[in-house]
C-alpha cells in the first residue's frame, strides 16, 4: 500500500533564551536549562565533542552511571528545581534519578503544530458564529473516579484531546493553552504532580484538564465503554513500564490493541493524531504504517520523521541531535 499523503521531515528545535544544547558526542550532551548547565549521557551522540572537557568540567551538574544505578552530581548538593520558559510554556527542571529533567526540547516543534490545529479550528468555528465554550473541569482523579467527557458531535465548538503517556505535561499544556479541553493520563503520580505543577506555572491551573493518574489501556477500555470520543489523541508510549497496579506495559505486544482502541475513539470528523517514539528502537515508518487507516476513512495526510536538537547557532551551521521519531496525521 502505498501513501501518496506523506511528508518526511526531521523537525529541529533550535537553541531559545532559556534552553541551548551547547554540545555533544562522545555519547554525552551538555545543555543549559535557564542559568544550569547540565551534562548527561545520550547513546545518539556517536561523535566528537566539540568543546574541550575543561568546559564540559564547568558544568552545574553531571549525570553519571554505576552499572544499572544513575545519579547526579550538583556542584551546589542539591537536586533543586527550577522554572524556565520554554516553547511559550513555563516549566519546571528538575533532574531526576532517570537522567531525565522532565522537559524534552525536542518536542517544542509538536507543541506548535497542535497549537496551530486546535486554533485554526476555533477560529474557523469562531468566523462561522459559535463561540468557544470551556468544558468541564476536573480535579487530580483516578482510576476509581469516573467523570464524563462532553462528546456530543452537536459541540463541535469544543475541541477534546486525550494525552496518553502524558509525562510533565507539555503537549497537555500547549493544547489547553490553546482552548481545548484536554484529558491527560500518567500512570506516575510524580510525573502526575510535576505536570499539575506546570500548569499552575504556566497560568493554566484553571484551564480545563482532567488529571488521571491510570494505566493507559485501562482508561482508554472505560472510554470506549463510556462512549466517549475524541478531536485528537497524543501518545508518547515506553518501550516498557508499569501501570499505577503493576499493570504491565511491552510496546511489542500492547501497542497494537491500544492505537485500535484509540482509532475508535475518535469522532466522526477527528482533527489529529500524535505519535512520538524516543527510546524504543523502531521507525517512524512503523508508526506512520499505523496512521494509514485514518487517511482511508478520513482523507488527510500524515507526516512522518525525526526529531532533532540544533547544536549551536543556525547561522553558525548547526549539527543536529537525534532526539526521537513521530508519526501525525492531520485531517487538513
Amino acid at each position: 500500500m502505498s501513501n501518496l499523503n506523506k511528508i518526511s521531515n526531521i523537525l529541529v528545535t533550535e537553541s531559545s533564551a532559556d534552553y541551548e544544547l551547547i554540545d555533544s558526542g562522545e555519547g554525552e550532551r551538555l545543555e543549559r536549562f535557564g542559568t544550569v548547565v547540565l551534562s548527561r549521557p545520550d547513546p545518539q551522540a556517536l561523535w566528537h565533542k566539540s568543546l574541550a572537557q575543561t568546559e564540559w568540567a564547568k558544568a552545574d551538574g553531571h549525570f553519571s552511571r554505576d552499572g544499572s544505578d544513575g545519579k547526579w552530581t550538583m556542584k551546589n548538593g542539591k537536586l533543586d528545581r527550577w522554572p524556565i520558559e520554554f516553547g511559550g510554556l513555563k516549566l519546571w527542571v528538575k533532574p531526576s534519578s532517570f537522567k531525565h529533567v522532565g522537559i524534552f526540547p525536542e518536542q517544542s516543534a509538536n507543541w506548535d503544530w497542535l497549537r496551530n490545529i486546535i486554533q485554526s479550528f476555533l477560529s474557523e468555528k469562531s468566523e462561522g458564529g459559535l463561540r468557544a465554550r470551556r468544558g468541564e473541569h476536573e480535579e487530580f482523579s483516578s482510576k476509581k473516579i469516573s467523570v464524563p467527557v462532553q462528546s456530543s458531535q452537536t459541540e463541535n465548538d469544543t475541541i477534546n484531546i486525550l494525552n496518553l503517556f502524558g509525562y510533565t505535561g507539555g503537549a497537555t499544556l500547549a493544547c489547553s493553552q490553546s482552548g481545548a479541553n484536554v484529558v491527560h493520563v500518567d500512570s506516575s503520580k510524580t510525573a502526575m504532580t510535576w505536570a499539575r505543577d506546570n500548569a499552575e506555572l504556566s497560568g493554566l491551573k484553571d484551564k480545563p484538564v482532567r488529571w488521571i493518574m491510570d494505566d493507559a489501556r485501562e482508561f482508554v477500555r472505560r472510554e470506549l465503554k463510556r462512549g466517549n470520543r475524541y478531536d485528537g489523541i497524543i501518545m508518547d508510549p515506553p518501550a516498557f513500564g508499569h501501570g499505577p497496579d503493576s499493570e504491565l506495559w511491552k510496546i511489542e505486544e500492547h501497542f497494537l490493541p491500544l492505537i485500535d482502541q484509540c482509532i475508535t475513539l475518535l469522532k466522526d470528523r477527528p482533527l489529529f493524531f500524535l505519535i512520538n517514539g524516543y527510546s524504543a528502537g523502531y521507525s517512524a515508518v512503523a508508526y506512520e504504517n499505523n496512521l494509514l487507516p485514518l487517511v482511508e476513512k478520513f482523507g488527510g495526510h500524515i507526516e512522518i520523521g525525526e526529531l532533532a536538537i540544533g547544536e549551536g547557532r543556525k547561522e553558525e551551521g548547526m549539527r543536529l541531535l537525534p532526539a526521537g521519531i513521530y508519526a501525525r496525521w492531520s485531517a487538513k
